[in-house]
């Protein structure tokens, strides 16, 4: 991050302190384990993402990272947004009937329906946990093995839906290309947060299980398998 802010001032941008800000974190205690941790102004994220945005208009942003200015433009029409209704809510005195939360879930809101597909839907401790039970050593610039897409697909997407993996593999035939995540495809209001919650199920299993074969069959008595194709006796309906 640093090395492209001193890029972006070689090239007569206005960084907004950002080299500095970023070497000299705010230390604090969390709340709950009292661990010392790093954090930054708030405003710090609005200054990264102007930057980036002047990068793109002055034509410096480069091909391979225009895929940044995209999330930046997204969550600076957010800030907009929830800034607005902040605004409005001090000048009429409805900040202090307004849940304390509510604005947060409106930035969430805006925020999830445009960068959803940038955001990591598999938490870290999935593929951990499947490279131990899998004997695979871990290293941080490792790739995963192509079989882990099958051992997936296998885990989570044939056990939460009737006919699911083969209709998100039409989905991404129709509408994307072979290497985008089957998960782009889940529809938000009812597979997304299917599969959220189905990940805790086995990232938690793994966690308690020495082996893979252990912790398979223990996933099969608590999510187990649909068949590729409908039975003699499956309702048709189930499978659309």
């Amino acid at each position: 991050m640093l090395k492209m802010i001193d890029f972006f001032a070689s090239k007569g941008l206005n960084c907004r302190g950002l080299d500095t800000r970023i070497k000299e974190p705010i230390r604090f205690l969390t709340p709950i384990t009292g661990i010392v941790a790093h954090g930054y102004e708030a405003t710090g994220l609005a200054d990264m993402c102007d930057l980036i945005l002047d990068a793109r208009k002055e034509k410096i942003l480069g091909t391979r990272r225009m895929h940044m200015a995209d999330c930046c433009e997204l969550l600076v029409r957010s800030f907009a947004r929830v800034g607005i209704i902040a605004l409005i809510d001090e000048a009429t005195g409805h900040q202090y009937d307004r849940p304390r939360r509510d604005l947060e879930e409106h930035l969430k809101r805006f925020v999830s329906e445009g960068l959803r597909r940038w955001v990591q839907t598999f938490p870290s401790d999935y593929f951990k946990h499947l490279c131990r039970l899998q004997n695979v050593v871990l290293r941080p610039d490792m790739r995963l093995p192509q079989y882990f897409g099958h051992l997936t697909n296998d885990l989570i997407y044939r056990r939460l839906a009737p006919g699911l993996l083969r209709r998100l593999k039409e989905k991404r035939a129709e509408l994307g290309k072979p290497g985008n995540k089957l998960h782009s495809w889940l529809s938000q209001d009812t597979g997304y947060p299917e599969v959220i919650l189905h990940l805790g199920k086995v990232v938690g299993l793994m966690m308690l299980s020495d082996n893979y074969d252990a912790f398979r069959a223990e996933l099969n008595k608590i999510a187990p398998l649909y068949p590729e194709i409908p039975g003699l006796f499956d309702d048709p309906k189930e499978w659309e």
